[in-house]
């Protein structure tokens, strides 16, 4: 048996568990895992990163910036696109598949006598939690970034106490777990804040930021804010991405390459370098080497977000998968990018928000491919067209719902616009759900990474 059909193995009795949207609030399981384990998430520092949306780009920047400064680091991130062992990385890069069905196997025996001590068995997200543990003491690393896979208090993740917390932009999602309501979304997100810790906070509405400060200051936490502290002083579209200036807790950071489109990309920058920089004491006029700085950002690959894939017609990949990153994802196809034509293919899961999706994606869309992905959890593409035509109108809608044939259709809609034009503005952009970015890009030919 090779190591794809071992790991198809583990991932099988893996899917077993609850899966990662099925959570019963407690850290009672992971924290009997990890003393069994003889804790290893105390072996190294860990950087902590939550929010609604942008931790896995602000993980892979952090991660980046790490490496090139010299550390062996350990990442792990939630959810993968397209392989499972996208989420535990070492050196910047996912472990083999060989790897990875060696850690479960390392580890599964305590696994099984965490759950023959409850009455509820660990869930999937908790041991892949505790096999990233065991994985960073083993190789070993020197520093760990680790993202909340959701909310931040009773997250797996959350049984490590982090030196750094770094508390993204907070909005509204997963609300069947986290509730409606701003205030106790934040206040479940920045229970990663821990006492003597240092929190790096992005810019939040109001009533975020009044309960984030608040878990600060009961923990004593020093804290860093963007457009006080650090933040972005200037950007400008670049070819493959952006040129930003970054204030940084030391000083300003000047011509700096991020291969990423979008404001939110740079603002998510400027959060990875001021936590880099608290990591290792800088501030009050000392900073970090400023060209380790830009190698490492120009190092920084985030898949599925705004991804190009081909051109003319220009086909991107995005993940945003709620209102909060459908709006960011608008706005950088708004003022980054002159299409002549945009075509959207959406596929989103049953339990979000396709409404509000749709509605932060119709200014810039000309015309919409309703689409399913592979989830048993995907919301069917007539039910979702019929979300669509109360935004878009009975014209501006096609049903498609095979991935594939949608992403097909929408290449043919970009290329009829006018046959006279260049194919060079037209486009496509194909989003909705982490998953549905994930299977475009593995039927674009890309590899996990």
């Amino acid at each position: 048996m090779d190591g794809l059909e071992q790991l198809r193995q583990v991932e099988s009795e893996l899917n077993t568990r609850w899966p990662e949207t099925k959570i019963e609030p407690s850290l009672s399981r992971i924290a009997a895992l990890v003393d069994l384990l003889g804790d290893p998430h105390r072996s190294y520092p860990v950087l902590h990163v939550a929010g609604t949306n942008g931790k896995t780009s602000t993980a892979r920047m952090i991660d980046a910036l790490l490496t090139r400064i010299g550390l062996r680091t350990g990442r792990y991130t939630s959810p993968h696109l397209q392989l499972v062992t996208e989420r535990i990385a070492l050196d910047g890069a996912p472990v083999s598949a060989e790897r990875y069905v060696e850690v479960f196997r390392d580890i599964e025996p305590y696994v099984s006598m965490v759950d023959g001590a409850g009455e509820i068995p660990m869930s999937k997200f908790e041991v892949l939690t505790g096999m990233a543990f065991a994985a960073f003491a083993d190789a070993p690393v020197d520093a760990a970034v680790l993202e909340v896979g959701l909310g931040g208090t009773w997250d797996a993740t959350n049984v490590a106490d982090a030196r750094i917390a770094v508390v993204g932009p907070v909005g509204t999602d997963h609300v069947e777990y986290l509730g409606a309501d701003i205030e106790g979304i934040a206040r479940e997100k920045a229970g990663i804040v821990k006492p003597g810790s240092i929190a790096l906070v992005a810019e939040q509405i109001p009533e975020a930021a009044k309960v984030i400060f608040e878990r600060c200051a009961e923990v004593d936490a020093t804290v860093a804010r963007a457009g006080l502290e650090f933040g972005v002083l200037r950007r400008d579209i670049a070819v493959g991405g952006q040129l930003v200036k970054l204030q940084g807790l030391g000083g300003a950071y000047d011509e700096i390459f991020l291969p990423l489109h979008g404001a939110h990309q740079a603002a998510n920058a400027a959060l990875a370098l001021a936590a880099v920089e608290a990591f290792f004491g800088a501030g009050a006029d000392r900073q970090l080497d400023v060209e380790a700085v830009r190698e490492g950002f120009a190092s920084v690959v985030v898949p599925g977000r705004l991804e190009r894939m081909r051109t003319a017609p220009s086909v991107f990949v995005d993940a945003a998968h709620n209102p909060h990153g459908a709006k960011a994802l608008a706005a950088a196809l708004d003022t980054e990018f002159d299409f002549r034509r945009l075509v959207g293919v959406v596929g989103v899961m049953a339990d979000k928000d396709a409404a509000g999706i749709l509605a932060e994606l119709e200014p810039v869309v000309a015309e919409v491919v309703l689409t399913r992905n592979s989830s048993p959890r995907a919301m069917d593409a007539d039910a979702l067209g019929g979300v669509a035509r109360e935004i878009f109108g009975e014209d501006r809608i096609v049903i498609e719902p095979r991935l594939d044939d949608a992403i097909e259709t929408a290449v043919h809609l970009a290329e009829s616009d006018d046959p006279a034009a260049p194919m060079s503005g037209t486009g496509v952009i194909v989003t909705g759900s982490v998953i549905t970015a994930g299977e475009a890009r593995t039927l674009f030919g890309r590899e996990p990474t």
